[in-house]
This record gives structure tokens, sequence and C-alpha cells, in this order.
């Protein structure tokens, strides 16, 4: 695409003279700062496709992906044995869950419960990985398990006695008074999700149905499957076996949370590709300058035979070459920034005495990040792009340049 001549030119553009030193500051800058642009870029976007990918495991290891309610009709054995024959591979599970109050040394919380079985293999398995003390054999009638979190803020600990209270009632002769009932801490579990840790507690489901007053048809369904991202698929086939029950998937109890961290994304995508136009412009004028300067030279080259088009290539090249090597830097600089992050991180925390992404408000317990050749491609893309055209507009004046001005006057 360039010839051996325009390439020589080029490089030599790139090596300003001693008198020209205003111009080789503009061309460091319009390399620091497209190289700044797109590591911060996929910096940024390296911890918000981490955060999404470790909030997403994090939601399908602790959620069910698919749940069936009963929404006033009967979940019989019968449709249960339908299930299991209609979809072999998916993994099904009996639980109820419901709003209650955990009331312990004049301290109050409110929680989710949820009863469950403790002999169902995906209870198990959760349990294997989550279960920070105690012991799953222990998790018996009147017994609780409760997140670390939640242990923390009530000051609890295994073998500590609390007093549950729920939204039923029970008649007494005072009226109607909300149901409670005295459990023991089996457990301690510690998924590692602020929110999870801290608001959900565990029952036998025996004692979740006698709680909230409920009876056995009373019971969720929670369906476990190979491939959760599948769900959605899964749920209409299953809706059509009976249309009287409602079912819902994971991703539509996160639809919202999943659709602002994409907006979210797609904005500081956006706003910071902004760094990389606003560096360009250090690349228009330091080639708009060095054209300037490099009136006679011009000149003299047109005079020797060189066309207006080799010239436009050979000044376009100079500017897409500050661009693609200060896009490479970026690159490389940014990834290894994301894979770091967490030591520097820490170091910052500790340089400075402050808490960066507290686990309390983003859930996280370390700062995640994931490299995606796509985003980063994309990036690399989108910086050439605006480099080169950065490049071209400035070289587009050559053509208007008269010859014979620029060596009369030069």
């Amino acid at each position: 695409m360039f010839t051996r001549a325009e390439r020589l030119i080029s490089l030599r553009n790139l090596r300003p003279k001693k008198k020209e030193g205003f111009l080789k500051i503009i061309s460091i800058f319009s390399f620091l700062g497209i190289m700044l642009g797109v590591a911060i870029l996929i910096i940024v976007m390296s911890v918000m496709n981490g955060f999404k990918k470790d909030l997403t495991e994090k939601i399908l290891g602790l959620n069910p992906h698919v749940i069936i309610q009963p929404n006033s009709f009967q979940i019989d054995d019968n449709y249960i044995s339908r299930l299991k024959k209609e979809f072999k591979d998916i993994k099904i599970s009996k639980t109820y869950s419901g709003e209650g109050i955990i009331i312990i040394n004049d301290q109050a919380k409110g929680v989710i419960v949820k009863g469950v079985d403790k002999n169902e293999k995906n209870i198990i398995e959760f349990f294997d990985n989550f279960l920070s003390k105690g012991d799953l054999n222990n998790f018996n009638y009147n017994k609780i398990l409760i997140g670390s979190e939640l242990a923390y803020n009530l000051k609890l600990k295994k073998g500590d006695n609390i007093n549950l209270m729920t939204s039923s009632f029970v008649g007494t002769p005072l009226g109607n008074l909300p149901k409670q009932d005295n459990f023991k801490v089996a457990g301690v579990f510690n998924t590692g999700f602020v929110e999870f840790d801290q608001n959900i507690i565990y029952l036998n489901i025996e004692d979740a149905l006698s709680i909230f007053d409920k009876k056995n048809q009373d019971q969720n369904i929670e369906i476990y499957l190979d491939d959760p991202l599948d769900a959605n698929i899964y749920k209409e086939k299953i809706q059509k076996l009976n249309e009287n029950f409602f079912i819902y998937t994971w991703s539509d109890l996160n639809k919202s949370l999943f659709s602002a961290l994409k907006v979210e994304r797609n904005v500081m995508f956006i706003i910071l590709s902004l760094i990389i136009v606003v560096a360009a412009f250090n690349i228009i004028s330091g080639l708009t300058i060095l054209i300037k300067n490099k009136t006679k030279e011009i000149a003299i080259l047109k005079t020797l035979g060189l066309s207006n088009q080799s010239i436009k290539r050979t000044f376009f090249l100079t500017g897409l070459t500050i661009g693609f090597f200060a896009t490479l830097s970026g690159m490389i600089l940014g990834i290894l920034f994301s894979i770091n992050i967490e030591k520097i991180r820490i170091f910052l925390s500790f340089a400075f005495n402050l808490e960066i992404f507290p686990s309390d408000i983003y859930f996280l317990e370390k700062l995640p990040y994931e490299i995606n050749i796509n985003s980063i491609l994309l990036v690399f893309i989108i910086s050439l792009v605006i480099s080169a055209i950065a490049s071209y507009l400035p070289a587009t004046k050559i053509s208007k340049m008269n010859t014979f001005r620029a060596l009369r006057y030069e």
C-alpha cells in the first residue's frame, strides 16, 4: 500500500529537528493521550465484564435456574413425575420461601427464610461448597443455618438460640399474633456474596412449612439445569405442561440488574472513547504544524515528481503510525493493569488508608476482571479508525498547496 519512499519520508517526519521541539512535544502528547485512553477503556471494560461474570456465577450458584410456584393450585407427585419423564436432564428440589424477622438481644433483622430438604443432592452440594462452620448432619428439627454477614451483624455463633417471627398469624385469647418459634444455629455459611449472606437463612422444609402455616402442596419446585442459559427455553416448555402454575427463571429475577449493567457498560464505553477522540486532536494539530513547517520540502518533492496522493500518504502514514503504536502500547498497559488490578487495589487501599470498592456496596470480596478478546479488538479498531481520520484530515490540505508559491516565498 505504501511505497518505500513514502515509508522513509514518514519515518523522517517522526523524527523532527531540534528547532521543531514544540512539534516533538505535540507528538509525545498525542502518543500518551491515545495510549492512556485505550488503556483506561480496556481496564474499565475488563472490570465491568469481570463484575458481570462474577455476579452471574454467584447468582447461578446460589439460586435455582427455574422456579415453579403453585399459584393457588396444587403441585402433586403426578406433575413432578411428568417433569422428570419429560426432562430427564434436570434436577428437582422441593422448597418453600417466605419472609421473617430474627429477634435476639433486643435486635431485630428482616430475613428471607428458605425451607429445604437437606437430603437432596443440590442442597448437599451447596453446603459442601459454602458451609464454613458446623455440620450438615446436625441440620435437623428446630435447627437453622445462617450467613456469615448475618452472624457477624447479630453477633451469632454456632449453638446460639434465636427467635424467628413470620408473617403468618396464630389465634390467641388476645387476638391474632405473628407466629414465632425458637431455633438453634446449626452452622454458618459463607458464599462471598454479601447481600446473600446477610439476608438468607435456611430451615428444614418441615420447620418452614410449620412456621408459615403451610402444607406440602404449597411447596415450590426448584429446577437446576446443566446450562443455566437455557432457562428461558425450559420455562416455555414447562409452562405447556400446566399453565396454571407460575413459572419464572433466574434471569427474570435479575433482569433489571443485568439491564442496568449493560446500559452502564455501553455508556462508559462511549464516554471513555471520547478520551481517544480528544487525544486524536493532537494528531491533527501536530500534522497541521508539520505540514506548515515542511512547505518547502513538500514543494521540492512535488517538483521532483512525487504526486499529491503520494505526499498525502506519507503524512497520513505519519499520523497513523503514532496512533497504531499508541494503541498497541495502550492495549498492553491496559491488559497488564487489568490482570494485576486486585494487587493494585490492595496497594492503593493500604497507601492511602481508604477502602476502594467496599464489599457491602459492590457485593465483592475482591475486584474481578475478565479479559474479553472481542472488547479489546473493538477498542483497537475504534482507536485506529479515529487515528486514521485524524491523520487524513490535515493531509488533504497538501493538494491545495501551490508548488510555485511555496518555492518562491520559502
